[in-house]
């Protein structure tokens, strides 16, 4: 059967989102193992149009000598007319666009991930009002976009879509601050940013570590009423961000800013091989 060229295009996009996340993020790659072939795919494009815009604010921009700001909000342009039209020029966000329009991503929620980027360009303290915002931004809308993913084509009552919203934003906060506490001293050393207090005083630990907890068992509800597929390719990235923490909180406070906190990679792959086996057993 022959094809089009938008569909050999189509089909390039997604093997360039593909791309994106398999170089750059190990755990959501393997987590991605346990969804549908679409699902992965709309994940892929996701995670693809998000990791550009990290780069972009996070140091390759300046090792290029661009003007950051500029090259920020035109891809918040460009990826705002992808979700409008039917064909992009970049392969990315033609892949993002076509997920966007098929989930029914609101632009909100995108205009919000890129005004917590635009804050990470020129650092400055946060308020308890701002650090929230800046985690909405940064992490609640790609729950909430990931929920849209994973009940696409499911007939879901409203409350049940509303109790999976706020667990995706729970689950979504939380790992956003683990990451926080995992790459406080590369923050602050490399890009100066400081979302947690830097040093770290055991003390704050403690309370960082007790509120992603409670962020943790909040999000419990409305993860259990996701699809089979993505609840469990999602419970096992909670498990490897749940094991994270652990190594964290197990970590003095001084040594954080020094070396950063990892889960072994056979660690990450038996968290998957747990979700692939309740796959196999139809649970």
């Amino acid at each position: 059967m022959s094809h089009s060229r938008l569909e050999f295009f189509d089909a390039l996009a997604a093997r360039a989102s593909a791309g994106v996340l398999g170089a750059y993020s190990s755990s959501f790659s393997l987590a991605t193992a346990l969804l549908s072939r679409r699902e992965r795919a709309d994940i892929r494009a996701l995670y693809a149009m998000v990791r550009i815009a990290d780069e972009i604010v996070d140091g390759v921009g300046a090792e290029a000598g661009v003007d950051v700001l500029a090259f920020l909000d035109a891809y918040e342009r460009a990826a705002l007319a992808a979700m409008r039209s039917r064909f992009s020029p970049d392969p990315v966000l033609h892949s993002f666009g076509r997920t966007a329009r098929a989930c029914g991503f609101e632009e909100e929620w995108v205009r919000a991930f890129f005004t917590s980027m635009r804050a990470d360009i020129a650092p400055r303290p946060m308020s308890e009002e701002d650090f929230q915002r800046y985690v909405y931004g940064s992490a609640e809308v790609i729950g909430l976009m990931c929920v849209a993913i994973f009940v696409r084509g499911v007939e879901v009552e409203p409350h049940e879509r509303e109790a999976m919203r706020a667990s995706a934003r729970r689950l979504g906060a939380a790992f956003q601050k683990i990451n926080f506490l995992r790459d406080l001293g590369e923050d602050a050393a490399r890009l100066g940013r400081r979302y947690y207090p830097v040093p770290l005083s055991e003390g704050a630990k403690a309370r960082i570590v007790c509120d992603i907890r409670s962020d943790l068992v909040a999000a419990e509800p409305g993860l259990a009423l996701l699809p089979p597929r993505p609840r469990r390719a999602v419970a096992a990235a909670r498990d490897v961000y749940a094991e994270l923490l652990s190594r964290l909180e197990a970590t003095p406070a001084a040594p954080l800013t020094r070396r950063r906190v990892r889960v072994p990679g056979p660690r990450k792959a038996w968290a998957v091989v747990r979700g692939s086996l309740g796959t196999a057993r139809g649970a």
